[in-house]
């Protein structure tokens, strides 16, 4: 499926103007994100549980 040119044009100022729009909140939350403390273990537990478990089903085959 090719789009005309007309069509693109309209899709890249339609992105152009969402990333606009957003940008005060992506800025916000950037700026949280920089300022909150760090807590990889909260995420790594459940990732390494699952890794575990995806391992055992592969080793009941």
């Amino acid at each position: 499926m090719e789009f005309s040119i007309w069509e693109n044009l309209l899709l890249g100022v339609m992105v152009l103007g969402v990333i606009l729009w957003m940008r005060p909140g992506i800025k916000t939350s950037m700026q949280q994100s920089r300022e909150a403390k760090s807590d990889w273990m909260s995420a790594l537990l459940p990732i390494g549980f699952v890794v575990m478990f995806v391992v055992f089903l592969i080793a009941m085959v």
